[in-house]
C-alpha cells in the first residue's frame, strides 16, 4: 500500500513484516472497497483522475481522422503527442506524491491552457477543460489533517479564547 510512516504510526503502529495497511485502518484492515476508500482520501484522487482523462482525450483528439482528412496541428504533431503524455503523467505523479500536489496541479493547469493553442482547440475543449478542472482541484485539495486544524483555528477564533502565549509579559522581563 501507498501509505506513509508518519499516517501508519499515528494510527497505532505497523503490523507484521512492516504491513501498514490493516494498522493504519485499526483493526482487521477493512475490506478491499474501505482500503481504497482510505487511500483515496489521502490524495486528490479527482484532481489527478480529472488530470489524466483530459490527457487521454487530448491524445485521442490529437490522432483523429475524419475520412481522409487527418487532424493534427503543431510542430508536425509533436506537440499532440508531448502534451497529452504530460498530463497524464502529472495525474499519476498527483495521485502517487500527493505532498507535491500544488506544484503537479499548476503545471498541469498551465499545459492544459497550452493545449488550446498546441492540440487541435484543447481537444475540441473537452480535454483542455478535464485538464484544467483536474488542476485546479489538485491545487485546492487540502489534506484532512490541515482541514481540521483549520476548523480548530476558526473555532477558537470564534469563541473568543485566546491561543496560548509563550511570550514574557512586562512584568515577568522585571
Amino acid at each position: 500500500m501507498l501509505l506513509n510512516a508518519a499516517t501508519a504510526g499515528a494510527a497505532g503502529g505497523t503490523g507484521a513484516a512492516g504491513d501498514t495497511g490493516a494498522a493504519s485502518l485499526g483493526g482487521d484492515g477493512g475490506t478491499r472497497r474501505e482500503r481504497f476508500r482510505a487511500w483515496r482520501r489521502s490524495r486528490p484522487f479527482v484532481g489527478g483522475l480529472l488530470t489524466a482523462l483530459g490527457g487521454v482525450e487530448l491524445f485521442f483528439s490529437g490522432q483523429l481522422d475524419i475520412g481522409k482528412i487527418h487532424v493534427q496541428l503543431g510542430i508536425e504533431g509533436l506537440q499532440a503527442t508531448i502534451i497529452p503524455i504530460v498530463l497524464v503523467l502529472l495525474g499519476i505523479l498527483v495521485l502517487a506524491m500527493p505532498a507535491h500536489r500544488v506544484f503537479y496541479g499548476v503545471i498541469a493547469l498551465a499545459v492544459a491552457v497550452y493545449s488550446l493553442v498546441g492540440v487541435n482547440l484543447g481537444g475540441f475543449f473537452v480535454g483542455m477543460l478535464l485538464a484544467s478542472v483536474g488542476g485546479i482541484l489538485t491545487v485546492a485539495w487540502i489534506p484532512k489533517d490541515r482541514a481540521a486544524k483549520g476548523r480548530a483555528t476558526k473555532g477558537r477564533a470564534a469563541t473568543g479564547s485566546a491561543p496560548d502565549r509563550t511570550a514574557p509579559t512586562e512584568s515577568a522581563e522585571r
